[in-house]
């Protein structure tokens, strides 16, 4: 499989180009800046520079033409305003969508957050309320379009080393995972178009990756 991979400097990002590469498939990596090109290439991805906060959707159809799947992994990142919270978490990630719906790749699988199933609760700091508002917005769009779209809510996301163990499900109770284990989860959910149309809720658990996937349709 081809996967066009937006965010694709960022770690769970790079985690997933080298877990699709480990598989034999050929990631391309979306990226900011020419100075991560040599990174993503590294992670073995064909890297593609477009700023998705400037490129409008002919430029994104373009980059993800003959995909088979693209994957919006970008963020706006920590220490980054409420106004980068819109642009990139929710109107990015609609680009994105825009750009495959015109290049014809069916397939959609959105990072999003746990917590973005609902408005923030009272009290939410605003930048990281206006981050839920955006990843919520983001997803109802995307549940919008005829698309093959899976959605993933990981919860806090970590660097320890990965386990290959989660707990995935429709609700799951709150917690955190390593981001190497959320690229491997994504990097199945791509490989099983039976989790299309889910909206999925991951933290560390016990059960193997692959079975945590494959339970989902069993």
């Amino acid at each position: 499989m081809r996967i066009a991979i937006a965010g694709g400097h960022g770690q769970v990002a790079r985690h997933l180009s080298r877990a699709l590469t480990a598989r034999g498939d050929v990631p391309l990596a979306l990226v900011r800046q020419l100075g991560h090109v040599d990174d993503v290439i590294a992670d073995g991805a064909e890297p593609v520079v477009m700023d998705l906060e400037r490129a409008n959707a002919r430029d994104v159809a373009e980059a993800v033409a003959g995909a088979d799947a693209v994957v919006f992994a970008a963020g706006a990142g920590p220490g980054s305003g409420i106004a980068r919270k819109d642009s990139v978490d929710r109107a990015a990630a609609g680009l994105l969508a825009d750009g495959a719906e015109q290049a014809g790749v069916r397939r959609y699988v959105l990072v999003s957050s746990m917590g973005a199933g609902a408005p923030p609760p009272p009290g939410t700091d605003d930048v990281f309320a206006a981050y839920l508002v955006a990843k919520r917005a983001a997803e109802l769009d995307l549940r919008s379009r005829d698309l093959d779209w899976t959605i993933l809510r990981p919860g806090s996301l970590t660097d320890a080393l990965p386990t290959g163990t989660v707990t995935l499900a429709q609700r799951v109770t709150r917690g955190s995972v390593p981001r190497a284990d959320v690229a491997a989860v994504l990097a199945a959910l791509l490989h099983d178009p039976r989790t299309a149309g889910r909206v999925l809720e991951l933290v560390g658990g016990s059960v193997p990756v692959s079975d945590a996937v494959d339970a989902l349709t069993a």
